[in-house]
């Protein structure tokens, strides 16, 4: 089994569908802990299922490296295998990177590399294009740059809002995040020091 921190900014949508499929038995992980860099409606499902959270933010004007640190130091007390940055909305330090990687992912709501950053789902509905998708990447320096683990497309059909798309996004993410999260466990997936 592998020891996980998710660490997450908003509602936990994704997060709730991971807690439930490990709570299932489909994924063969535990989750030790859910960090949040604010005050988040979605630590209330770790709540849900006894685990542990903690909020690290990083203050107006805080050095970010030191931040970092801070956050690193609150996720190295679970000794986790493997930590999830799950709709976590702060672009992390090298150093963070450094300390984690590469057992470090992120899920990033369109088909990388198109549509990089926190705009994802806005950006590719605004450009008009016949679909997007979900990725599961590894953490790097840069802003969703990583290597790809998984991805699917998602179509963008007559009648979607940004909101409805971003929901059937939110589908695939949880499926592409269960199923590397299984692989890696089962070592159907290696991710090798760079």
């Amino acid at each position: 089994m592998l020891r996980v921190v998710v660490l997450i900014s908003g509602h936990g949508s994704n997060l709730r569908g991971f807690l439930d499929s490990c709570a299932q038995g489909t994924i063969p992980a535990t989750v030790f802990a859910v960090g949040a860099d604010r005050e988040a409606s979605g630590l209330n499902h770790a709540t849900h299922y006894g685990i542990p959270t903690f909020v690290e933010p990083l203050a107006l004007g805080e050095d970010r490296e030191k931040w970092g640190t801070r956050l690193g130091d609150r996720i190295a007390e679970f000794a986790p295998d493997l930590v999830i940055l799950s709709g976590f909305q702060r672009l992390v330090p090298p150093s963070f990177v450094r300390r984690f990687a590469p057992m470090l992912l992120n899920t990033h709501p369109a088909y990388l590399p198109e549509f990089p950053g926190a705009h994802a789902v806005r950006d590719a509905f605004e450009a008009g294009v016949a679909e997007t998708g979900a990725t599961v990447i590894v953490v790097d320096d840069g802003v969703d740059t990583g290597p790809i683990l998984a991805q699917r497309r998602v179509p963008i059909i007559d009648g979607d809002t940004e909101s409805t798309l971003h929901d059937r996004i939110k589908i695939v993410e949880r499926e592409l995040l269960a199923d590397v999260v299984r692989d890696i466990a089962n070592r159907e997936i290696a991710i090798e020091e760079n």
